[in-house]
Parts: structure tokens; sequence; C-alpha cells
């Protein structure tokens, strides 16, 4: 049926609307993180020589928020023999520099074979009465929503932090090595890695990203799968759910807040190569959220799943003695070497489909892979966040990767293809999507 004049006139005047809540999202948080700040400085606190390199402590003061002056550790590791180029790893985190975190530091600097950068006080608290972590960020979100006031929402100042960060290292590298810094490879993990997706659509010097376990963009259609596949919202997020922002509330603010936060609306901006690391039963997110939003990126990405592995990417041995961050840490360094080396990653393209009543994953690669595997997970509803992963062969032909799941008999099975590669000494996987199986009733 034809549309009349009116209902072309009602479509045209919605999509003009969503456009501009759309430009408007993008204007504050580019606004805010690029308005002048006359409180930002930073200084060499110290330097200290060691057998593995020399490590550089900065203190930085990033910005004044809500009459809050946001100072920062920032940690710059350079690995005995190593020269500085134009790129540098920066990891941005929670808290303060210590000595766990300079042995962290210096361990990703020496595998990566480059400078390091490792930014604190990603937000700075506590604040408002001890809040911290997602029960701040909440709070900030219904203090916009309380004033209108577009600087609340704590994601803003998170972005600047490391905008300035940048600032300061630049400012760092040439007084210090003589070397001018173009391009920073941004990471973190979880709000941590909210920021670096929205760092990288705020600032073009950001050259690559490698946000770990935030495997929540295209918010509103996650939470929907959350109700799906749980029956309710994970209980990791009811600091929003219980200040009533999940759902959001059905205003014209609310709306422009997730806009402004959901690093889905900046995807047309994005366009750098990306490294997404999740952990298969990360208990804040379903098993195939990243299927809402995979198809929809624009830029070259690729993924890790680390099996058996939660919210802290360690990985469960299968014989319960222990865990490890290898797999997520190593897929982290090989991605940085090939960003600093200008070396193109490994190309991999999948398919999901069917064959002969089974679920059937193909898997090409170029390089070819050494080595290749699915991996997978049972359940009795949807819910894999208890899950226990198993290796599963896959049949490996020159590039091609082939592997065959039956469909389960009862409940749900999930799986996925892991591919093994190697840049310079450093083994690592890379992994396909998920795709989830039910049981046929």
């Amino acid at each position: 049926m034809p549309y009349s004049a009116c209902s072309r006139r009602w479509l045209l005047g919605s999509l003009v609307w969503l456009a501009g809540i759309a430009s408007e999202a993008r204007a504050d948080l580019f606004s805010y993180v690029n308005k002048p700040d006359a409180s930002f400085s930073w200084k060499l606190k110290d330097k200290l020589e060691t057998p593995d390199g020399t490590i550089y402590h900065l203190q930085l003061v990033s910005q004044t928020w809500q009459d809050i002056r946001w100072e920062h550790d920032l940690q710059v590791f350079l690995p005995k023999g190593v020269k500085p180029g134009g790129k540098m790893l920066l990891w941005n985190q929670g808290g303060k520099a210590s000595l766990k975190s300079s042995i962290f530091g210096m361990q990703l600097a020496q595998k990566a074979q480059a400078p390091v950068a490792l930014l604190f006080g990603i937000p700075n608290q506590p604040l408002f009465g001890k809040l911290t972590e997602d029960a701040l960020i909440a709070e900030t979100f219904v203090r916009y929503l309380d004033t209108k006031d577009p600087s609340w929402p704590l994601l803003f100042p998170m972005v600047k932090s490391l905008v300035k960060a940048m600032d300061a290292l630049q400012e760092f590298a040439q007084k210090e090595w003589g070397v001018r810094l173009d391009g920073f490879i941004v990471s973190g993990a979880s709000k941590r890695g909210w920021t670096t997706w929205l760092t990288a659509a705020a600032d073009t010097r950001v050259k690559a990203i490698a946000p770990l376990v935030i495997d929540t963009l295209n918010m509103p259609e996650q939470l929907k799968l959350q109700l799906r596949s749980y029956g309710r919202y994970s209980d990791q997020i009811r600091d929003y759910t219980k200040r009533g922002l999940a759902p959001p509330p059905d205003t014209p603010e609310a709306r422009r807040l997730w806009q402004w936060v959901d690093p889905w609306n900046y995807r047309d901006r994005i366009n750098v190569p990306t490294m997404i690391i999740n952990g298969a039963n990360d208990p804040y997110w379903t098993v195939d959220s990243l299927n809402l939003y995979w198809d929809g990126l624009k830029n070259d990405k690729w993924l890790l799943y680390v099996p058996n592995a939660g919210h802290n990417l360690r990985q469960k041995h299968a014989d319960g003695k222990g865990e490890d961050l290898d797999r997520a840490i190593n897929t982290l360094i090989a991605f940085s070497k090939h960003i600093v080396k200008e070396n193109p990653m490994p190309k991999l393209h999948w398919k999901h489909d069917d064959a002969d009543g089974q679920a059937r994953l193909t898997v090409t690669a170029e390089p070819r892979p050494l080595g290749a595997r699915l991996w997978v997970a049972q359940a009795p509803t949807r819910d894999f966040r208890k899950a226990s992963w198993k290796e599963q062969p896959a049949e490996a032909r020159d590039g091609t990767v082939v592997g065959l799941v039956a469909p389960p008999q009862t409940g749900y099975v999930a799986f996925f293809g892991e591919l093994d590669f190697e840049i310079d000494g450093v083994r690592h996987p890379l992994s396909t999507q998920v795709r989830v199986l039910e049981a046929q009733k």
C-alpha cells in the first residue's frame, strides 16, 4: 500500500529527528573533550633505570570536572635495547601506580618491543559519598537527567583524560627522546574498554584500539537480548537497573544520554583497526552479544574469545589447577606488534551454516593458521555464564578450517572457532563469532 502524503511527512520528520539526536550526541562528547581547560599540566616525577629498561613516572592533571581536579599517575616503560618510534601502546585503568603495575607495564613493553604507557585514575574515584566504578557512572547519569547539564556523564571526563594523556605523552616523547609520537594504540578493560571505544571516536591520534570485556555496543538491543536469555537483566548491571537507567526512561534526555555514551552511535567515525577481546563466561553480557554489532562496525576488526574465562579474562585450566591471562595478553601484544610494525594482521573470513544435519563453521585464513579448533559449551537454558567450554577438533586444509557441531537434543549449545597465528615468536589465537543452537521441540 503506498504511503499517504501525511505518512511520508511523518516518516521524514522522524528521520530528521533521529538524525538530529545522533548529531547532538556526537556534538556534546566532542565539545566537552575539546573544550580548553587551563588546569591541564604534566611533569616528570621520577625516572628509574632497571635491568629490564627505564620506567618514567609522570604526574598528569587532565582537567577540572564539576569543580574536581582530575589527577593521574602516568607511567611510561621503555625496554632496554628498544628505540622509541612513532607509536605507543596506551593502556588505561583505575587506581594508582604501584609495584604490581610497574611489573605489568614493563612486561607488556618487553613483549611488544615498543614503548608502553599506563594511565591511571580512569575515572578519578571515589566521589560523591565514596561511590566508585558503575555506581559512580550511574550517579552521574542520574545527575544529568535531573539537571540537563550535558557535562555530567562520567564517560566524558574519562575520555578527556585519555586525550590529555596523549597530549602529555607527545610532549614528553619529544622532550625526553627527541621523538615525534604520531599515533596511539589505546586499550583498557570493562568501563576502560568503553572509554577506549569513545576515545577512538573523539581523537584522530588513535590509530588502533583493543577494547576488552565491554561486549555491549548497541545497548538497547543488548538489554532485550539479556531479557530473552536470562529472563531478567544481569546482576552485574544492577547499579544501572536500580537507578532506573536500564531500561532507559522514555524521555528525550534519557534517549540523548544513551546516544552519547553508546559507542555504536559513533561507528561511522571509528575507522581504525580494532581487536575485541571477551571472556566466553563473562557474567555481564550474553554469550552472543557481539552478534548484535559485529556486522555493523565499519572498521577492520578481529576477535578473541577466551574460553572458561569471565570478566577478568583469566582462563581456567581444564585440570582445575590454576588460571592465566596468556590468551588475552598474547593476542593484545601480537595486535600491537602488527600495528607498530605496520605489518598486516591475519585475514579471517567465516561462515556459519548447516550441512548433513549438523551446524557447520567454515573459516578461511591468510596466512595459513598454525593450529585450529572449536570451543563448544552446553547449557540447559540460553544462559552460558557458568557453562564449561570444551575443545573439539576442527579439520584444517591449507588455509581453510571446517568444524561440525551436532545440534543439542535438549537445551542449548554454543560454539566458536579458534585459529592460531604467530608474530615475532609470539603465538596468539583469533576467534570467530559465537553461534547458539537450540534443541528442536
